[in-house]
């Protein structure tokens, strides 16, 4: 394992968060960092699991502690799984393969996002345990029925489609760090933006290496992969609503999970159209800001759904303790993004592999001086949480 990723120096995920800070340019680091707007609900996203309080029970010995979990019939060793992040490839060469690998051996799930820099058909076959593939509508509905075919092909277990992306979030910081100029290869727009890039060698070399600036090869064009720079108009044009979820669901065939709900209104709505599952999530922040954090609202949610699917939830999860918080109100398992993110960025397939089990060790610990020994028996027993939150 590379030095720097030893675990007298990457003690949690911020450590990880900071090496990634170090190794990548300002504009790749904070397309990872960044939320949407004045980034209030990136924030709150993460401050609000501070609300929540444990309720341990005491003087009981547990040797050990079960984290199976079953989603969806699907049988996985931790109770997260790694989230959809568009653009890996652009934080450590091959980075969707990386990350998907990693996932497996620690004996979770893999989520790949149609912004993939990697094939699906590779990062499908770099893991042995279930991989889920998110979709967009990018290019339309007969690129989309293609990839969809594919990704059948390739033996992935069910189609996460997102439905909180009308439009792209306004990201500020990408604004201000110049990532349109230097996407745009003109060199006199790109000149003052460059030496962000310049000045982290290590990085350039490996991007470089594999590749370059990178296209969608999961989204085939008639003229060929969509390329990077097209992405912004694309979603646009591509929005999902739910009457796509019908003909999705005829091309699919299989289970479907829908990712970005928000409301019990929807929740109910994803049912009553059969969705399989769904994700409490606000997409890290990154889309509509002021939104309530997703632990927030996690228990609005949970109570629509009365146990008829599973509901999962992403956004915030920085530690074990965050996990378990949301396992106690009622989530089947969780995803986690930005966590494994920055391990990627920071060391690749080690930076990953620190990320889970930073957070496995967390759950373990946290299990044990809760009084519990299988995620299967956590409730809300086990935590308070604020009586507004009860209120919807």
């Amino acid at each position: 394992m590379n030095s720097s990723v030893t675990p007298p120096k990457v003690v949690n995920i911020a450590d990880l968060r900071k090496m990634a800070q170090g190794r990548l340019p300002k504009m790749v680091f904070d397309y990872i960092d960044s939320g949407a707007d004045r980034e209030q609900t990136l924030s709150q996203n993460c401050t609000a699991y501070k609300e929540i309080l444990f309720r341990p029970r005491c003087a009981v010995a547990t040797e050990s502690c079960d984290l199976d979990i079953s989603i969806l019939g699907e049988k996985y060793k931790l109770p997260f799984l790694l989230a959809p992040v568009g653009s890996s490839r652009m934080f450590y060469p091959k980075g969707e393969v990386v990350a998907a690998g990693e996932a497996g051996r620690a004996g979770t799930g893999y989520t790949l996002s149609t912004l993939s820099g990697c094939r699906l058909e590779e990062v499908k076959q770099a893991t042995s345990f279930p991989a889920w593939y998110q979709l967009y509508l990018l290019g339309g509905r007969d690129v989309a029925l293609k990839t969809i075919q594919r990704a059948k092909n390739a033996g992935f277990s069910a189609i996460v489609v997102t439905i909180d992306t009308p439009v792209s979030g306004l990201r500020e910081r990408d604004l201000r760090n110049g990532t349109k100029e230097l996407l745009s290869q003109n060199i006199l727009k790109m000149l003052p933006h460059l030496p962000q890039i310049l000045t982290k060698p290590c990085w350039l070399v490996d991007w470089l290496g594999d590749g370059g600036l990178m296209n969608f090869p999961n989204v085939e064009l008639d003229n060929g992969p969509m390329g990077y720079t097209e992405i912004g108009p694309a979603l646009e044009q591509s929005v999902v609503t739910w009457d796509d979820l019908k003909w999705i669901r005829e091309a699919w065939e299989g289970k479907i999970i829908l990712k970005g709900v928000h409301i019990g209104e929807d929740a109910k709505r994803a049912i009553d159209l059969g969705v399989d599952a769904l994700v409490v999530s606000n997409h890290g922040a990154r889309q509509l800001d002021s939104v309530s954090p997703t632990i927030r609202v996690l228990p609005e949610i949970v109570k629509t759904v009365n146990g008829q699917i599973d509901v999962l939830l992403d956004g915030g999860i920085r530690n074990g303790a965050d996990v378990i918080k949301a396992l106690c109100l009622g989530a089947k398992g969780v995803l986690i993004g930005r966590a494994y993110a920055y391990g990627l960025a920071a060391a690749g397939a080690e930076g990953v592999a620190r990320s889970i089990d930073i957070i496995r060790t967390d759950i373990l610990r946290t299990m044990k001086l809760l009084g519990c020994d299988s995620v299967q028996k956590l409730d809300r027993s086990y935590v308070h949480i604020p009586k507004e939150w009860e209120e919807f």
